[in-house]
């Protein structure tokens, strides 16, 4: 019953740890703990208060103030030369104002739809980030797959040349071999050596990378899934016509453009007449030898209308027209690169796909060539030693180009699916 009990335990305990290794998670910790992804929230958030700022624009306007004073004076004397009593004055006011803009030559409108737009561009470079950590983080951890899957091989490489030379070395005695052929074998099993010190120190470098991207120690890439899916268009014109509604960089810069249009209008509105509303009360009180006491309202309607500020509105007109202009270029231009980099991106997914396959098939031949070459070797028939150092070059060679197509393939899934701006958590399976 107890070996039961431990057997779900080990079971429940393999599984926990496979899902805190899975990619979801360390995108998670990822997009949690990214220090320009939480600058980007706080961005964000700002807009919106911004966006609040601008409202208040319709809002009423209330003051209130007040102030007393109290005056004391002595030893005054009048012409004659006479003292006089001390005498004091005391008083004291109370206003209150209420200001209400009822037109603005749709300054006000402009400003508040300007900062709508303002929120609405946080949230896509918000997103931009997220989708950029995303991939940083998809990149980190199927580079560390690699990494390690290299370091194996290597490994591997390193304990076949070994054996190698140990037989080698026996043979030697027996004059099965000459003494040229273990150099060879030896000044192979110094260059595996040599290999494997490399891939060790690139495999540490992707710890380091893995670590900076998540901010999460570096787990065994044993634990590791190796797959990840994600669901993508059937071709490049789907690609072209999703990019077009949901790519970031397209986005924003459609926003920037629509915010210059307003930024024109709100200088256009500058010209206009404005239009406000105000009224006020007030109390006085004056405590100096009877009590005085003054209530005061008032309404009033104000008019205002600029006619000449030293020619500064025209040229913010002009200035914000060629703005606006600027951005109507740039617009078409993030239209033209996107639609290149969506076709380079189509192009990295299909022919990334293309060489997995072609790699798969150089390891099946590789394996069965080895396996052969090794085998005629080991029985001493006509296979020199320089055909099997040979043989073990080329597997260990299609070993690496498939793991590296594996991680290329995948990468590259996720590269388009950002350009797509369709890349997020929830799409990865």
């Amino acid at each position: 019953m107890k070996k039961l009990i431990f057997l779900i335990y080990l079971l429940f305990f393999s599984s926990f740890l496979q899902a805190q290794d899975n990619l979801k998670f360390f995108v998670k910790k990822a997009l949690t703990n990214n220090l320009q992804l939480n600058a980007e929230r706080k961005n964000f958030e700002s807009s919106k208060q911004t966006k609040n700022i601008s409202r208040s624009e319709f809002l009423p306007s209330i003051t209130l103030s007040g102030d007393q004073t109290s005056t004391s004076s002595t030893n005054r004397k009048d012409q004659s030369g006479a003292s006089l009593a001390d005498s004091s004055l005391d008083s004291e006011s109370t206003k209150i104002s209420v200001e209400q803009k009822i037109f603005s030559g749709f300054k006000g409108l402009n400003t508040f739809k300007k900062s709508e737009l303002e929120v609405k561009k946080a949230n896509l470079l918000l997103k931009q980030v997220e989708h950029q950590t995303i991939l940083d983080t998809t990149s980190a951890y199927f580079d560390l797959i690699f990494k390690s899957k290299n370091k194996e091989f290597n490994s591997l490489n390193v304990n076949l040349f070994e054996r190698q030379v140990d037989s080698d070395s026996a043979r030697l005695q027996k004059g099965e071999i000459t003494l040229t052929d273990l150099a060879q074998s030896e000044s192979s099993l110094a260059g595996a050596r040599a290999d494997l010190i490399k891939a060790k120190t690139e495999l540490l470098a992707s710890k380091t990378n893995f670590e900076r991207v998540t901010r999460e120690k570096s787990p065994d890439a044993k634990n590791l899934n190796e797959k990840a899916l994600l669901t993508l268009p059937n071709s490049l014109n789907e690609s072209l016509q999703l990019a077009d509604i949901n790519n970031i960089d397209l986005l924003v810069s459609k926003l920037d453009y629509e915010i210059a249009v307003k930024e024109l209008n709100i200088e256009r509105a500058r010209l206009s007449p404005s239009a406000s509303l105000n009224y006020s009360k007030s109390e006085n009180s004056d405590f100096s030898s009877t009590i005085d006491d003054t209530d005061q309202e008032t309404v009033k309607a104000t008019v205002t209308w600029p006619i000449i500020k030293g020619g500064e509105n025209i040229s913010s007109i002009k200035k914000s027209s060629y703005n606006k202009e600027r951005y109507q270029f740039i617009l078409q231009d993030t239209k033209n690169r996107i639609n290149t980099e969506i076709s380079n991106a189509w192009s990295n997914y299909q022919s990334s796909e293309s060489v997995l396959e072609a790699t798969r098939a150089q390891l099946k031949a590789a394996e069965i060539a080895n396996e052969g070459i090794t085998l005629e070797y080991d029985s001493g028939n006509t296979r020199t030693t320089l055909e099997l150092i040979q043989s073990r070059s080329l597997l260990l060679d299609a070993r690496i180009a498939f793991a590296k197509s594996e991680r290329d393939f995948i990468v590259s899934q996720f590269e388009l699916a950002k350009q797509l701006g369709s890349l997020s958590i929830k799409s990865i399976k």
